[in-house]
C-alpha cells in the first residue's frame, strides 16, 4: 500500500450532480424540475400537503398519550459493571451506587435512577444500592454471591421562587415588591381657604 494507492470504499463518494449542462446530460435547461410552477422554484417545502384535501397526518386518528409523571432512568447492565471492575474503575468491596457508577464514568449524568438489566455476566461478588433492576439482573446478583438493595433517589430540589415563571410575571412581582418597600411620600398640605371679611 502506498500514498497514491489510497482511495474511497466503492461507493462510499458520488459525483456532483451538474445541473443546467445540456440536452445531452438529461438535467439540462429547467434541470429536472420541469416547466414552471410553484416546485420548480427554490425555497419550496410541501410537505404533507394534498392540495387542500385533508392530509394523511390528519386524517388518521390520535392515539395514547405523553405520561408527564413517567421516570426517566439510567440503564446499566450487569455486563457493564464487570468490565468497569475489571479495569479498576469499580471498588467491589465497596457498595455500588449511583454516585459509584457516575465517578466511574459508566453512566454520564444521574437522571431519575439507575436501573440494572441482565444483560452480561458477572463474576464478583457485588453489593447493588440502585433504584431499579430487572428480574434476570435480580438472579445474576444473587447467583454470584451478592445482594441488590432498591434505593428511591431523593426528590430534585425545586427552583427558587420567581425562577422558570415567564419574565411578564417576574417582572410584575419585582415591580409589586419595590413599590412595597419604598416610603410612602408625605402628603402636601393642602392651602387653608381664605376667611371672607365681610362675615
Amino acid at each position: 500500500m502506498r500514498l497514491n494507492e489510497l482511495r474511497d470504499r466503492p461507493g462510499a463518494t458520488k459525483p456532483k450532480k451538474r445541473l443546467g449542462r445540456g440536452p445531452g446530460s438529461g438535467l439540462g435547461k429547467t434541470s429536472g424540475r420541469g416547466m414552471k410552477g410553484q416546485k420548480s422554484r427554490s425555497g419550496v417545502a410541501i410537505k404533507g400537503f394534498e392540495g387542500g384535501q385533508m392530509p394523511l397526518h390528519r386524517r388518521l386518528p390520535k392515539r395514547g398519550f405523553n405520561n408527564i409523571f413517567a421516570k426517566d432512568f439510567n440503564e446499566v447492565n450487569v455486563g457493564r459493571v464487570q468490565s468497569a471492575i475489571d479495569a479498576g474503575k469499580l471498588d467491589a468491596k465497596k457498595p455500588i451506587t449511583v454516585e459509584a457508577l457516575l465517578a466511574a464514568g459508566v453512566i454520564r449524568r444521574a437522571r431519575d435512577g439507575v436501573r440494572l438489566l441482565g444483560k452480561g455476566e458477572l463474576k464478583t461478588k457485588i453489593a447493588f444500592e440502585l433504584t431499579g433492576a430487572s428480574s434476570g439482573a435480580v438472579k445474576i446478583v444473587e447467583a454470584s454471591g451478592g445482594t441488590l438493595k432498591l434505593t428511591p433517589m431523593p426528590r430534585r430540589a425545586p427552583k427558587p421562587e420567581g425562577e422558570g415563571k415567564p419574565k411578564k410575571a417576574r417582572t410584575a412581582k419585582a415591580k409589586s415588591d419595590s413599590k412595597a418597600a419604598a416610603p410612602k411620600k408625605a402628603e402636601a398640605k393642602k392651602p387653608r381657604a381664605k376667611k371672607d371679611k365681610s362675615e
